[in-house]
């Protein structure tokens, strides 16, 4: 259905102009008015056209979206349009398209469409950025103009970088920077960078961003002035070769350069600081990196010009752990559980391809539903059930929660009670999004053999199917991220536990999804989600480290800081 990008609309002035020249050449009106009807014919067959594949693609196939994946079945007649509704409530103003001024206006509405458009596909915006937020972001803004690659002061940054000597740590240069590297899958990597920038708004450094083939391209910059991009430049003074090395085991890491006594974390004592140091917070890192989780550690690493991070987990949840931090934290974020929601909206904005494969994908399919469903399913290796039991933990979960749409006795044989659904009588759309087809195949199979309780109908859809992640392939990283978004456009949502994919989509739609819970030595759990209490994600390790200096109250920290639902060892925020 890419007809919808392609197709010439009444009332665009593109095709008004066509139409305007035509009539003035000689010869043209009598063939013009000879074609009127048959062209009024044609107008109506394409405007019915996408109602008519939703009602008939359940026997006959649909279309691809994109690349041949997109999958479509639809029982009980077509879907009402429901974009129309949300224009008219006005989400499309200026305070709605800038999230209540979370972005700052006067970027370029081509160059990123996402940034403008966003707002009205959202279906929740439970929460309001701070005041206080606010005049953070626009300082942030503020400092990456003046600091950002291409300027005066980055030139002298990067030539104290290139020196390569250790400087004094009275010496802090104007600007200091945090250079984020990515790792691991794209849902590690969104949740690590939004991790990474809330860490750069509180020390007051500058974000920048090493792009690699298959991450370049997926984001515009999220900063509005179109000449200081967040990006790390090609010459920046620390070989690609060396950055790649980076990891746990390397002499420029925090923890290392600690172990062989090049520094120490003790903040009262003077020191020569290197010219940069790497911090090594991902999965694999050992005890002296989690030092990081110290408050003393941030008072040296603060006299650091330049911190090298890489991390594939969302850290959040251990900043609050710090004293350092702790009023700046509770200024900035008076809901504990917004953190993620807020920045992820101002942080991460797809770029005009992603977005047309999102666009396209949702007024094809989605946009005719009064309610749309999305579930995400991730089969971890370690946790693995044969697919006829997912499929029945799937279903037992949604008639816990009451989620999907009931069915008149479903595959198991099973019946209950249409009490226990409410406004079933409502169209809606289930968006399937998974490695692969056979959770689709089972629930399309469902809907389709069996007519759906009340009056409503069911489209189910799956985008694509890759079968398995694939890393450093950029073409599988910008399905995955349009069906992140897709995702986040639902109104509710089944996600899976410990899933980072999971996690990003309901953080984004402001959402607190029903989440699948893992296999326990390759079993279905007997009970087969739990309702998110909290929309934030979970930081799967605690910092697990015994620190010197200042602490936090440790009794307040527990009353927001607290085991999470789909992984006891791990953390996360709640209210």
């Amino acid at each position: 259905m890419e007809m919808a990008g392609k197709k010439k609309k009444l009332g665009d002035p593109a095709t008004e102009a066509w139409a305007a020249r035509a009539g003035g050449v000689p010869g043209m009106r009598r063939e013009e008015e000879r074609l009127g009807r048959a062209g009024v014919l044609l107008i109506v067959c394409l405007m019915t056209l996408p109602f008519l594949v939703f009602f008939f693609s359940g026997r006959t196939g649909a279309p691809a979206v994109w690349q041949s994946a997109a999958k479509l079945t639809a029982v009980g007649g077509g879907l009402p349009n429901q974009l129309s509704r949300s224009s008219a409530t006005g989400a499309s103003n200026a305070a709605a398209e800038l999230f209540g001024g979370l972005l700052a206006p006067g970027s370029d509405r081509h160059a990123c469409q996402s940034r403008h458009q966003s707002a009205r596909y959202y279906k929740h915006s439970p929460y309001a950025p701070s005041p206080h937020l606010l005049r953070k972001l626009r300082d942030h803004e503020a400092r990456h103009k003046k600091c950002a690659p291409g300027t005066p002061l980055y030139a002298k940054s990067t030539a104290q970088l290139r020196s390569g000597g250790r400087s004094s740590s009275t010496e802090a240069m104007e600007c200091q920077y945090l250079v984020w590297l990515p790792y691991n899958g794209l849902g590690n990597r969104m949740l690590s960078l939004l991790s990474a920038f809330l860490y750069a708004l509180l020390t007051d450094r500058v974000l920048l961003v090493r792009s690699t083939d298959d991450f370049a391209g997926l984001f515009c910059d999220p900063f509005p002035d179109a000449a200081a991009t967040w990006l790390l430049p090609p010459d920046f003074p620390v070989p690609d070769a060396n950055i790649s090395r980076l990891g746990v085991y390397s002499d420029e890491s925090y923890g290392n350069l600690l172990g062989s006594k090049k520094i120490s974390n003790d903040p009262s004592k003077a020191t020569l600081m290197p010219s940069y140091v790497y911090l090594h917070l991902a999965h694999d890192l050992r005890h002296t990196d989690r030092l990081f989780y110290c408050n003393d550690d941030q008072l040296v690493l603060a006299k650091v010009n330049w911190l090298l991070l890489q991390s594939d987990f969302y850290f959040v949840p251990a900043l609050y752990d710090m004293a350092v931090f702790e009023d700046e934290l509770r200024r900035l974020f008076p809901a504990k559980e917004s953190v993620s929601h807020l920045l992820g909206r101002y942080l991460f904005h797809p770029s005009n391809s992603v977005w047309g494969m999102v666009k396209r994908y949702y007024h094809s399919y989605l946009a005719q539903a009064e309610e749309r469903i999305g579930v995400q399913i991730r089969m971890f290796s370690w946790a693995s059930i044969p697919v006829d039991d997912m499929y029945k933990q799937i279903m037992a979960c949604s008639r816990q929660e009451r989620i999907l749409p009931e069915i008149e006795g479903d595959e198991m044989g099973n019946t209950t009670d249409t009490n226990n659904i409410v406004g079933n009588d409502k169209s809606k759309a289930i968006l399937i999004a998974s490695l692969h087809a056979d959770y689709y195949e089972r629930i399309k199979s469902a809907y389709y053999e069996h007519a759906a309780k009340g009056e409503g109908r069911v489209g189910v859809f799956q985008p694509s199917h890759e079968e398995r992640q694939t890393e450093g392939q950029r073409s599988h990283n910008e399905k995955a991220l349009a069906e992140i978004y897709l995702l986040s456009f639902s109104e509710v949502l089944i996600t899976t536990g410990m899933s980072t994919f999971g996690y990003m989509s309901s953080s984004l739609a402001g959402l607190r999804p029903a989440m699948l819970l893992t296999a326990n030595d390759h079993k279905v759990p007997e009970t087969p989600c739990e309702r998110a209490v909290s929309m934030e994600p979970c930081f799967h390790m605690t910092p697990g480290v015994k620190c010197q200096g200042k602490a936090v109250d440790k009794e307040a920290l527990s009353r927001h800081v607290k085991a999470c639902e789909d992984l006891p060892n791990g953390i996360k925020l709640f209210d």
